[in-house]
Protein backbone atom coordinates (compact mmCIF):
# COMPACT_ATOMS: atom_id res chain seq x y z
CA UNK A 1 0.00 0.00 0.00
CA UNK A 2 2.74 2.27 0.97
CA UNK A 3 5.23 2.20 -2.23
CA UNK A 4 1.96 2.40 -4.49
CA UNK A 5 0.69 5.42 -2.45
CA UNK A 6 -2.71 3.36 -2.36
CA UNK A 7 -2.95 3.73 1.51
CA UNK A 8 -5.97 2.47 2.97
CA UNK A 9 -7.89 5.06 5.44
CA UNK A 10 -9.60 2.31 7.52
CA UNK A 11 -8.12 -0.79 8.24
CA UNK A 12 -9.13 -3.67 10.28
CA UNK A 13 -6.35 -5.88 12.17
CA UNK A 14 -8.25 -9.07 13.94
CA UNK A 15 -6.53 -12.41 15.40
CA UNK A 16 -5.65 -13.91 18.77
CA UNK A 17 -4.78 -11.96 21.59
CA UNK A 18 -1.14 -10.88 21.53
CA UNK A 19 -0.90 -12.15 17.84
CA UNK A 20 1.00 -8.55 17.26
CA UNK A 21 -2.03 -6.56 15.69
CA UNK A 22 -1.06 -3.61 17.64
CA UNK A 23 2.51 -3.91 16.56
CA UNK A 24 1.80 -4.59 13.56
CA UNK A 25 -0.20 -1.24 13.84
CA UNK A 26 2.60 0.59 15.12
CA UNK A 27 5.00 -0.77 12.43
CA UNK A 28 2.67 0.46 9.56
CA UNK A 29 2.25 4.10 11.25
CA UNK A 30 6.22 3.94 11.43
CA UNK A 31 6.78 3.51 7.71
CA UNK A 32 4.05 6.38 6.99
CA UNK A 33 5.23 8.99 9.49
CA UNK A 34 8.66 8.20 10.62
CA UNK A 35 10.63 8.26 13.75
CA UNK A 36 9.54 4.83 15.22
CA UNK A 37 11.36 5.14 18.32
CA UNK A 38 8.60 7.77 19.54
CA UNK A 39 6.08 5.81 17.96
CA UNK A 40 7.01 2.08 20.31
CA UNK A 41 7.15 4.81 23.16
CA UNK A 42 3.15 3.91 23.15
CA UNK A 43 3.22 -0.14 23.50
CA UNK A 44 0.29 -1.01 26.00
CA UNK A 45 2.48 -3.71 27.53
CA UNK A 46 5.86 -1.46 28.48
CA UNK A 47 5.46 -1.20 32.08
CA UNK A 48 5.07 2.52 32.35
CA UNK A 49 1.68 2.39 30.10
CA UNK A 50 0.21 -0.55 32.19
CA UNK A 51 1.28 0.86 35.33
CA UNK A 52 -1.19 4.15 33.68
CA UNK A 53 -3.74 2.12 32.77
CA UNK A 54 -3.84 0.20 36.12
CA UNK A 55 -3.83 3.45 38.13
CA UNK A 56 -7.17 4.53 36.13
CA UNK A 57 -9.23 2.41 37.39
CA UNK A 58 -8.61 3.84 41.04
CA UNK A 59 -10.29 6.95 39.37
CA UNK A 60 -13.94 8.05 39.17
CA UNK A 61 -16.00 7.35 36.71
CA UNK A 62 -16.25 11.27 36.05
CA UNK A 63 -12.88 11.95 36.17
CA UNK A 64 -12.08 9.74 33.87
CA UNK A 65 -15.02 10.67 31.46
CA UNK A 66 -13.36 14.42 31.75
CA UNK A 67 -9.64 13.18 30.82
CA UNK A 68 -10.18 10.52 27.80
CA UNK A 69 -7.21 7.87 27.98
CA UNK A 70 -5.13 8.48 25.00
CA UNK A 71 -1.05 7.75 24.21
CA UNK A 72 0.35 10.38 21.61
CA UNK A 73 4.36 10.13 22.00
CA UNK A 74 4.29 11.21 17.96
CA UNK A 75 2.52 13.92 17.37
CA UNK A 76 0.68 12.39 14.72
CA UNK A 77 0.43 9.06 16.14
CA UNK A 78 -2.77 8.57 18.89
CA UNK A 79 -3.16 5.36 20.44
CA UNK A 80 -6.78 5.11 22.38
CA UNK A 81 -6.76 1.86 24.47
CA UNK A 82 -9.58 0.13 26.84
CA UNK A 83 -9.96 1.96 29.53
CA UNK A 84 -11.23 1.97 33.69
CA UNK A 85 -11.86 -1.17 35.63
CA UNK A 86 -13.98 -2.73 32.69
CA UNK A 87 -11.89 -1.68 30.32
CA UNK A 88 -13.71 -0.29 27.73
CA UNK A 89 -13.20 1.57 25.10
CA UNK A 90 -15.63 4.40 26.01
CA UNK A 91 -17.87 7.45 24.61
CA UNK A 92 -16.00 10.20 25.54
CA UNK A 93 -12.97 8.53 24.12
CA UNK A 94 -14.63 8.13 20.70
CA UNK A 95 -15.71 11.20 20.72
CA UNK A 96 -12.17 13.11 20.95
CA UNK A 97 -11.23 11.02 18.48
CA UNK A 98 -13.71 12.57 16.14
CA UNK A 99 -13.26 15.85 17.36
CA UNK A 100 -9.03 15.32 16.82
CA UNK A 101 -9.62 13.95 13.43
CA UNK A 102 -10.07 17.00 11.23
CA UNK A 103 -6.44 18.39 13.12
CA UNK A 104 -3.75 18.55 10.08
CA UNK A 105 -0.33 16.52 10.43
CA UNK A 106 2.20 18.01 12.47
CA UNK A 107 4.30 17.44 9.14
CA UNK A 108 4.18 15.17 6.58
CA UNK A 109 0.74 13.67 5.16
CA UNK A 110 -0.64 11.58 7.57
CA UNK A 111 -1.64 11.44 10.79
CA UNK A 112 -2.35 7.77 12.23
CA UNK A 113 -5.15 6.66 15.12
CA UNK A 114 -5.13 3.53 16.18
CA UNK A 115 -7.86 1.90 18.60
CA UNK A 116 -6.57 -1.00 20.25
CA UNK A 117 -9.20 -3.64 20.94
CA UNK A 118 -12.19 -1.82 19.25
CA UNK A 119 -14.56 -5.44 20.48
CA UNK A 120 -14.23 -3.65 24.06
CA UNK A 121 -16.54 -0.53 22.93
CA UNK A 122 -20.32 -1.14 23.73
CA UNK A 123 -23.00 0.18 21.22
CA UNK A 124 -22.86 3.92 21.45
CA UNK A 125 -19.42 4.26 21.38
CA UNK A 126 -18.81 2.40 18.55
CA UNK A 127 -22.01 4.46 16.96
CA UNK A 128 -20.10 7.60 18.04
CA UNK A 129 -17.18 6.30 15.59
CA UNK A 130 -19.34 5.67 12.71
CA UNK A 131 -19.44 9.59 11.86
CA UNK A 132 -15.34 9.30 11.08
CA UNK A 133 -15.33 5.90 9.66
CA UNK A 134 -18.23 7.73 7.08
CA UNK A 135 -16.27 10.33 6.08
CA UNK A 136 -12.49 10.75 7.36
CA UNK A 137 -10.60 13.24 6.40
CA UNK A 138 -8.10 12.91 3.34
CA UNK A 139 -5.24 12.85 6.20
CA UNK A 140 -6.46 10.56 8.57
CA UNK A 141 -5.38 6.64 8.71
CA UNK A 142 -7.58 5.24 11.03
CA UNK A 143 -6.35 1.14 12.28
CA UNK A 144 -8.63 -0.54 14.47
CA UNK A 145 -7.46 -4.16 16.19
CA UNK A 146 -10.38 -6.73 17.81
CA UNK A 147 -9.95 -10.33 18.11
CA UNK A 148 -13.15 -11.35 16.40
CA UNK A 149 -13.99 -9.03 13.80
CA UNK A 150 -17.48 -10.99 14.01
CA UNK A 151 -18.51 -9.21 16.97
CA UNK A 152 -18.17 -5.62 15.63
CA UNK A 153 -20.76 -3.68 14.33
CA UNK A 154 -21.71 -4.42 10.61
CA UNK A 155 -21.30 -1.18 9.79
CA UNK A 156 -17.85 -0.72 10.97
CA UNK A 157 -16.81 -4.49 9.65
CA UNK A 158 -18.41 -2.75 6.08
CA UNK A 159 -15.86 0.06 6.42
CA UNK A 160 -12.54 -1.08 6.88
CA UNK A 161 -9.77 -3.30 5.08
CA UNK A 162 -9.65 -6.31 7.25
CA UNK A 163 -6.57 -8.38 7.86
CA UNK A 164 -6.26 -11.70 9.40
CA UNK A 165 -3.37 -12.46 11.56
CA UNK A 166 -2.81 -16.22 12.02
CA UNK A 167 -1.09 -17.53 14.87
CA UNK A 168 2.92 -18.58 14.37
CA UNK A 169 3.53 -21.78 13.68
CA UNK A 170 5.74 -23.96 16.31
CA UNK A 171 8.73 -23.13 14.90
CA UNK A 172 8.61 -19.79 14.72
CA UNK A 173 7.31 -19.59 18.14
CA UNK A 174 10.37 -21.61 19.65
CA UNK A 175 12.72 -19.42 17.64
CA UNK A 176 11.28 -16.13 19.81
CA UNK A 177 11.09 -17.89 23.12
CA UNK A 178 14.45 -18.61 22.71
CA UNK A 179 15.76 -14.94 21.60
CA UNK A 180 13.58 -13.44 24.21
CA UNK A 181 15.15 -16.30 26.89
CA UNK A 182 11.50 -16.61 28.11
CA UNK A 183 11.77 -19.21 31.62
CA UNK A 184 9.65 -22.56 31.00
CA UNK A 185 10.09 -22.43 27.33
CA UNK A 186 8.14 -25.46 26.18
CA UNK A 187 5.11 -24.68 28.69
CA UNK A 188 4.78 -21.13 27.58
CA UNK A 189 4.83 -22.11 23.88
CA UNK A 190 2.08 -24.63 24.40
CA UNK A 191 -0.30 -22.40 26.22
CA UNK A 192 0.48 -19.33 23.58
CA UNK A 193 -0.50 -21.50 21.29
CA UNK A 194 0.92 -18.74 18.53
CA UNK A 195 0.83 -15.80 20.13
CA UNK A 196 4.30 -14.15 20.69
CA UNK A 197 2.65 -11.70 22.97
CA UNK A 198 0.76 -14.36 25.12
CA UNK A 199 4.24 -16.06 25.73
CA UNK A 200 5.69 -13.51 26.93
CA UNK A 201 3.19 -11.49 29.72
CA UNK A 202 1.65 -15.04 31.08
CA UNK A 203 1.71 -15.41 34.79
CA UNK A 204 2.11 -18.84 35.11
CA UNK A 205 1.21 -18.75 38.45
CA UNK A 206 -1.66 -16.87 38.33
CA UNK A 207 -2.79 -18.92 35.23
CA UNK A 208 -2.19 -22.36 36.98
CA UNK A 209 -4.12 -20.52 40.34
CA UNK A 210 -7.04 -19.69 38.20
CA UNK A 211 -7.09 -22.82 36.46
CA UNK A 212 -7.26 -25.24 39.13
CA UNK A 213 -10.71 -23.28 40.57
CA UNK A 214 -11.85 -23.55 36.37
CA UNK A 215 -11.25 -27.31 36.61
CA UNK A 216 -13.31 -28.12 39.47
CA UNK A 217 -15.66 -25.69 38.35
CA UNK A 218 -15.93 -27.82 35.20
CA UNK A 219 -15.77 -31.47 37.20
CA UNK A 220 -18.57 -29.77 39.20
CA UNK A 221 -21.12 -28.37 36.48
CA UNK A 222 -20.51 -31.92 34.94
CA UNK A 223 -21.73 -33.70 37.62
CA UNK A 224 -18.26 -35.54 38.15
CA UNK A 225 -18.00 -34.14 41.57
CA UNK A 226 -20.50 -32.73 44.34
CA UNK A 227 -21.31 -29.27 44.28
CA UNK A 228 -19.42 -28.73 47.79
CA UNK A 229 -15.73 -29.45 45.63
CA UNK A 230 -16.90 -25.69 44.04
CA UNK A 231 -17.57 -23.82 47.16
CA UNK A 232 -14.15 -23.51 48.41
CA UNK A 233 -12.93 -21.84 44.73
CA UNK A 234 -15.79 -20.00 45.04
CA UNK A 235 -14.90 -18.38 48.57
CA UNK A 236 -11.62 -17.70 47.34
CA UNK A 237 -12.30 -16.01 43.79
CA UNK A 238 -14.69 -14.07 46.13
CA UNK A 239 -11.55 -13.01 48.42
CA UNK A 240 -9.05 -11.62 45.74
CA UNK A 241 -11.29 -9.13 44.83
CA UNK A 242 -8.74 -6.95 42.68
CA UNK A 243 -9.21 -10.10 39.74
CA UNK A 244 -11.96 -9.44 37.40
CA UNK A 245 -14.38 -11.80 36.21
CA UNK A 246 -12.89 -12.05 32.42
CA UNK A 247 -9.12 -13.41 33.84
CA UNK A 248 -10.58 -16.80 35.32
CA UNK A 249 -13.27 -16.69 32.03
CA UNK A 250 -10.46 -16.96 29.41
CA UNK A 251 -8.95 -19.64 31.10
CA UNK A 252 -12.29 -21.75 31.39
CA UNK A 253 -12.43 -20.80 27.23
CA UNK A 254 -9.13 -22.41 26.72
CA UNK A 255 -10.04 -25.81 28.85
CA UNK A 256 -13.41 -25.84 27.45
CA UNK A 257 -11.44 -25.55 24.28
CA UNK A 258 -9.27 -28.39 24.92
CA UNK A 259 -12.32 -30.85 26.11
CA UNK A 260 -13.59 -30.28 22.66
CA UNK A 261 -10.69 -31.42 20.90
CA UNK A 262 -10.09 -34.43 23.26
CA UNK A 263 -13.74 -34.92 22.87
CA UNK A 264 -13.34 -35.26 18.81
CA UNK A 265 -9.92 -37.32 18.57
CA UNK A 266 -7.39 -33.92 18.55
CA UNK A 267 -4.18 -34.96 19.57
CA UNK A 268 -3.03 -31.56 20.51
CA UNK A 269 -4.56 -29.24 23.67
CA UNK A 270 -2.94 -26.45 25.46
CA UNK A 271 -3.46 -27.57 28.67
CA UNK A 272 -1.09 -30.90 28.27
CA UNK A 273 0.16 -31.47 31.92
CA UNK A 274 -3.49 -32.42 32.98
CA UNK A 275 -4.81 -33.89 29.81
CA UNK A 276 -6.05 -37.04 32.42
CA UNK A 277 -8.71 -34.84 34.01
CA UNK A 278 -9.60 -33.17 30.35
CA UNK A 279 -9.82 -36.52 29.05
CA UNK A 280 -12.09 -37.49 31.78
CA UNK A 281 -14.49 -34.57 31.37
CA UNK A 282 -14.35 -35.43 27.27
CA UNK A 283 -15.68 -39.12 27.83
CA UNK A 284 -18.31 -37.61 30.21
CA UNK A 285 -20.09 -34.65 28.95
CA UNK A 286 -21.92 -34.89 25.31
CA UNK A 287 -21.55 -32.46 22.41
CA UNK A 288 -24.71 -30.39 23.50
CA UNK A 289 -23.23 -29.72 27.36
CA UNK A 290 -19.99 -28.73 25.75
CA UNK A 291 -22.16 -26.22 23.24
CA UNK A 292 -24.58 -24.66 26.25
CA UNK A 293 -21.33 -24.64 28.36
CA UNK A 294 -19.72 -22.18 25.55
CA UNK A 295 -23.31 -20.14 24.96
CA UNK A 296 -22.94 -19.85 28.92
CA UNK A 297 -19.63 -18.20 29.08
CA UNK A 298 -20.26 -16.10 25.87
CA UNK A 299 -23.40 -14.66 27.55
CA UNK A 300 -20.92 -14.09 31.03
CA UNK A 301 -18.55 -12.38 29.04
CA UNK A 302 -20.89 -10.14 27.80
CA UNK A 303 -22.31 -9.20 31.34
CA UNK A 304 -18.73 -8.27 32.86
CA UNK A 305 -19.28 -4.76 31.09
CA UNK A 306 -21.99 -4.84 33.63
CA UNK A 307 -19.62 -5.05 36.40
CA UNK A 308 -21.36 -8.41 37.69
CA UNK A 309 -19.66 -10.39 40.47
CA UNK A 310 -17.54 -13.15 39.29
CA UNK A 311 -17.89 -15.58 42.71
CA UNK A 312 -21.95 -14.81 42.11
CA UNK A 313 -21.56 -15.05 38.51
CA UNK A 314 -19.53 -18.83 38.36
CA UNK A 315 -21.77 -20.00 41.24
CA UNK A 316 -24.79 -19.90 38.57
CA UNK A 317 -23.16 -21.04 35.61
CA UNK A 318 -21.99 -24.12 37.69
CA UNK A 319 -26.01 -24.44 39.01
CA UNK A 320 -26.97 -24.12 35.19
CA UNK A 321 -24.73 -26.43 33.92
CA UNK A 322 -25.02 -29.18 36.70
CA UNK A 323 -29.28 -29.35 35.47
CA UNK A 324 -28.39 -29.91 32.22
Amino acid sequence: MISRRRVAQTLLFSGPEGVGKATLARRFAALLLGDAQKIEQDDLSLESNAALITDREKWTAEKRNEDPLLFGSHPDFVTFAPDGPLRQITIPQMRLLRDRAPLKPSKGNWRVFLIDQIDRANEQAANSLLKTLEEPPSHLVLIMTARNPFDLLPTIRSRAIPFRLSPLSDAEMREFIGFRGLNDPERRRTLAEGSPGLAVSIDLEAYDRRRTAMLALLSVASGTQPFGAWLKHSDSIAARRTEKLDSYLEVLYVLLADVVRLANGVPTIRNDDIRGELAALARRVSFDWLRSAVQKVDELMDLVRRNIQKSIALDALVIELRSR
